[in-house]
This record gives structure tokens, sequence and C-alpha cells, in this order.
């Protein structure tokens, strides 16, 4: 069975004319529809994405002098320590006075 032979290019201008011919214009508004909402769509999450991407970020190492003693290193632990609790006690506060607010027991 032989093969089909190839169309001219004069034959599909004529078939595309012949399509845009016979369409109505509400055909043609709802084709440009279909194909402009998932395009804006498209181009709004990739844009919102875009956005969404961090910056560069420095980020300071603390820098300790090689000879401390095991004392200093105990005694800077004890006040990392301390400043934690403190800033979980705060926490804590901070959601009661929130709770109290709303009522919550």
């Amino acid at each position: 069975m032989p093969l089909p032979r190839p169309a001219s290019p004069k034959a599909l201008l004529a078939d595309i004319r012949a399509l845009i011919a016979e369409r109505g214009r509400h055909q043609w508004v709802a084709a440009g529809l279909a194909v402009l909402i998932p395009a804006f769509f498209i181009v709004a999450f990739v844009d919102e994405t875009a956005k969404q991407v961090p910056g560069e970020q420095v980020v300071y190492a603390k820098s300790w002098s090689a000879n401390r003693t095991d004392e200093e290193i105990k005694a800077d632990q004890k006040k990392a320590q301390a400043d934690k609790e403190a800033a979980a006690k705060e926490r804590q506060r901070q959601f009661q006075k929130l709770a109290d607010q709303l009522g919550i027991e």
C-alpha cells in the first residue's frame, strides 16, 4: 500500500484559509480565551516563584581564641544556656498572655 503524496504549501494555505473562513467570531474568541487563560496562570506562577528565590545570605561565625581555658568555655556555655532559657520563658509568657486574651485555659 503506497503512502499518500505530501501536500504542497499552496494546499496547506488553502486549507488554513478555508478553516478561518468557516469559523465564527465566537469560536475565535473562545479559542483565544482557551489559550490566554492558562498562559496567564503559567506566567503568574513563574513570576511568583521567581520572587521567592532567597537572595545571598552572609553568615558570620563567632570566633574564639585557640587558647581558651575549659573554665572560659564552660562559662560561655552557661551564659548561652541562660540566654536560651530566658528567651523560652519570654516566649511562654507571650503565649500565656495571648491565651488569657483569647480566653483559653
